[in-house]
């Protein structure tokens, strides 16, 4: 009895031995991790206020500036917008060109637009009376100069308003004086030399300059007037003479910022770049002059 006590005594004693060097093999083994890591963690610097998130850049929002201007500016204006989108990759601009009275009325009933560039002083006036521009959003930009012309196969021969009276030249296209600068120079200058009332019966109008050039490109139209800049883009039209500009008031073009712009930021930003000596070449090269 005596020996089997003995030996369950010594079983346990040999239990409890294991048990006790297993934990202290495991809490051996806790403390080589601890340190094994507490090693690694020094050994990566620690930057100040580093932020772990992957960085990511937000895209510039794209805007898109609406430009109201004169029909006559076409074809300057695309080349413009060429050079000002790939210089300012964040704006585009959309063109909305038209009669200079047609623009303005619908600016004035609510048209969105951020830019007016005007054939007349007078629609620019209007919106400035009006507070939809603000006086000091606005100047003078550029000048054009009238001129009639005839179809260039034409043999009509036209040197001077009276000679549109003459028997062979059916029908003479202006623009509606009411709403478009050119057809107002046009007829201002006709009733200048008296041969407004004369000449009435046989005026074409059209809705803007580029139609008047359009009537007489076509045949549909023996003669007409429109600005010097226009007859230079037309291979199938001639200036037959120019205007005298003492005869009609000053076709200036004036630039202006619509007050109600959402975009007021671009808007200054192209307002400004219209104005460079970069820019007035290129009006130049198309036939306006700069106002000194």
């Amino acid at each position: 009895m005596n020996k089997r006590i003995t030996y369950v005594l010594g079983t346990m004693s040999l239990g409890l031995a294991l048990v006790l060097a297993g934990c202290g093999a495991d809490a051996d083994a806790n403390k080589q991790d601890a340190a094994s890591s507490t090693n690694q963690t020094a050994s990566v610097p620690a930057t100040s206020g580093e932020n772990t998130a992957p960085a990511t850049t937000e895209p510039q929002e794209k805007v898109e500036l609406t430009i109201s201007a004169a029909a006559s500016l076409t074809d300057a204006m695309k080349e413009i917008r060429t050079n000002f989108e790939q210089s300012n990759p964040n704006i585009s601009l959309s063109f909305n060109f038209g009669a200079s009275g047609a623009l303005q009325q619908q600016i004035e009933q609510g048209a969105p637009a951020d830019i007016f560039v005007s054939a007349s002083a007078k629609n620019m006036k209007a919106l400035v009376d009006e507070n939809l521009i603000e006086s000091s959003d606005q100047k003078n930009l550029l000048q054009n100069s009238l001129v009639a012309i005839v179809p260039a196969d034409g043999i009509s021969a036209v040197t001077s308003e009276k000679d549109l009276t003459n028997d062979g030249i059916k029908t003479v296209a202006i623009g509606i004086p009411e709403s478009v600068p050119a057809g107002t120079y046009a007829k201002e200058a006709l009733t200048n030399a008296k041969l407004w009332d004369q000449l009435e019966k046989k005026l074409v109008q059209g809705k803007d300059v580029r139609q008047v050039l359009q009537y007489v490109e076509t045949g549909n139209a023996d003669a007409g007037f429109v600005y010097k800049t226009d007859a230079l883009t037309s291979k199938q039209v001639k200036i037959a003479f120019e205007v005298d500009k003492s005869s009609y008031t000053p076709a200036n073009y004036p630039l202006g910022i619509i007050e109600g712009t959402k975009h007021r930021s671009e808007a200054e930003q192209f307002y400004a770049y219209l104005q460079t000596p970069e820019v007035l070449d290129i009006f130049a090269k198309y036939g306006f002059s700069i106002p000194k």
